[in-house]
Order: C-alpha cells, then sequence, then structure tokens
C-alpha cells in the first residue's frame, strides 16, 4: 500500500511594519536567510504609527500579528519601531500565553540595543526616531539593561518618512531637515560617536544624513543587526526552526491599495513587489 505523503506546511516567517520601513529589514532578512520563506505586512492604510497613542499603536499591531498567525507565521519580527516601542512588550506578556503560547514576536529595538555598546568608546550615542519611538524612552531603557554607563541623546524626526514616502529624498526639503535634526542631535553633545537609525524608513536617508554628520560618527541601520540577531535566534531554538518552511517564497500583503503598494515598495526592498490587499 503506497504511503500518503505529508503535505508541505506553509508557514513564513512574519515581517510586519506599519508601512514601507520593514522591508529594508526585509531586504537583508532575505540576503542572509534566504532559504526560508517570507510574508510581509504593511498597515498602509492605518500609517503612520510614529504619531498614535500608546493604545492605538497596540490595538493594531495585535490585530496585524493576529492576521499574520492566521496565515500560517509561527514566527513575526516587528520591523517597526514604534511597534517594537509601544506594543511588544504587551503583546509577548499578556497576549502570546492566551492566544498562541507556541509561536513568537520579536522587535527590532532589543538587537540593536544589545550590539551599540560594541561600537561607542566615548560612550555617548544619539537616536535619530519617530516622535513616538523618542516618547516612549525604549532606546534608553533597552540600553541601560546592557550597558549602564552609555549616555543617550535622542531626536524626533518627524519629516523624515512623509519625505522618504513621498520620495523626495533628493530634494532640498529632505536636505533642510536632516541638517537641522542632525544638528539639534549634535547640540546635545559634541561627544556623540555612534547614532542609531531608530526608524526602519530612514537607511534611505543614510548618505545624505552622512553628509552632515561629521566623519568620526558611525551609523547603525537595523536590517543587518536584525537579519544576524534572527539567525542566532533560530539556532538558539532550534524547535521554532524546524516548523518554518524553506521555498525561498516571497508574500506581500497592504491593508491599502495593493497598486500604491507596489509602486512605493520597490523603493525600500530593492526589486519589483507584487503584493494582495488584506482586509482586516
Amino acid at each position: 500500500m503506497l504511503g500518503i505523503s505529508k503535505p508541505i506546511t506553509y508557514s513564513p516567517i512574519g515581517v510586519f511594519d506599519s508601512g514601507y520601513g520593514g522591508l529594508t529589514v526585509l531586504k537583508e532578512l532575505v540576503n542572509t536567510l534566504p532559504q526560508y520563506d517570507y510574508l510581509y505586512l504593511g498597515d498602509n492604510a492605518r500609517a503612520p504609527y510614529g504619531s498614535r497613542s500608546y493604545e492605538t499603536v497596540y490595538e493594531y499591531t495585535l490585530e496585524c500579528v493576529k492576521a499574520l498567525f492566521s496565515q500560517g507565521c509561527e514566527l513575526v519580527i516587528l520591523a517597526c519601531n514604534t511597534a517594537s516601542a509601544k506594543a511588544l512588550r504587551t503583546i509577548q506578556q499578556k497576549d502570546l500565553p492566551l492566544i498562541a503560547p507556541n509561536k513568537r514576536v520579536l522587535g527590532v529595538i532589543r538587537p540593536t540595543t544589545e550590539l551599540l555598546g560594541n561600537f561607542t568608546k566615548t560612550k555617548e550615542v544619539g537616536i535619530f526616531a519617530t516622535n513616538g519611538t523618542v516618547s516612549s524612552q525604549s532606546y534608553v531603557i533597552e540600553i541601560k539593561k546592557f550597558f549602564p554607563d552609555v549616555k543617550v541623546f535622542q531626536e524626533a524626526c518627524p519629516m523624515w518618512v512623509p519625505l522618504i514616502e513621498n520620495n523626495e529624498l533628493d530634494g532640498v526639503g529632505a536636505n533642510y531637515f536632516v541638517e537641522k535634526h542632525v544638528q539639534k542631535l549634535l547640540q546635545q553633545s559634541q561627544n556623540i560617536d555612534t547614532v542609531v537609525l531608530g526608524c526602519t524608513h530612514y537607511p534611505l536617508l543614510k548618505s545624505l544624513i552622512e553628509k552632515h554628520l561629521p566623519k568620526n560618527i558611525h551609523i547603525l541601520t537595523q536590517g543587518s543587526i536584525v537579519a544576524n540577531g534572527l539567525q542566532d535566534y533560530l539556532l538558539r531554538h532550534p524547535e521554532l526552526e524546524s516548523l518554518l518552511s524553506k521555498n525561498s517564497k516571497r508574500d506581500f500583503f497592504t491593508t491599502d491599495s495593493s497598486e500604491s503598494f507596489d509602486t512605493h515598495a520597490s523603493l525600500f526592498y530593492g526589486q519589483i513587489v507584487e503584493s494582495k490587499h488584506l482586509a482586516l
């Protein structure tokens, strides 16, 4: 009697962002761990998250995490600093034990702060981020856990995301607002030698930020850090890793117009993207 082969389960790694920025993280995940399947969800219909309340960001993020779980994801990466700052801990501690005790949700702030002390010699670092991430104090709190002797200086940059999403990277507006916030950060301390781009949109402005920063200041972007952190995490959790499907498949979903998403997404992902609409 011929045995019936067990169908291959589709269990992608879920990658979530309020909009497009998480695609810069997904790009690095794919470069580092190409064998896995990935499912990206952008909540573009309700973006941006940066200026929203804790409760709203938590509710929206949890709804999107549940949507990714329903698509077969055993592991979800919150590739959004605001969601990581305002929703991750509550989801991990309160929701997962009740709705999905065997699934995991990870963020982008902790992997970055775990390594930060390895880059700074002056023990003074700067954070460029959204209003929501800055007000949450998440970077200050997390860095204090790992490197209590490091001083943290933050600068909220509310105009950077809309400039990026409107593809104004080379315009006078982008130059003005980048220079403005770089100077405001440096006014807080002249000893900063490392800055973190604490929003997944900001890597698209890296060359412009470098132009206005002193040459001795090191810029950290999160994509490669998160990718290397995930690689290490999966090695330490083989029971979870074994559940992930490995067909090098990439799927993209947006809560808004898929046509609009596809037009903008290639700027962040570096390749043509074909997405589907997901109604929440």
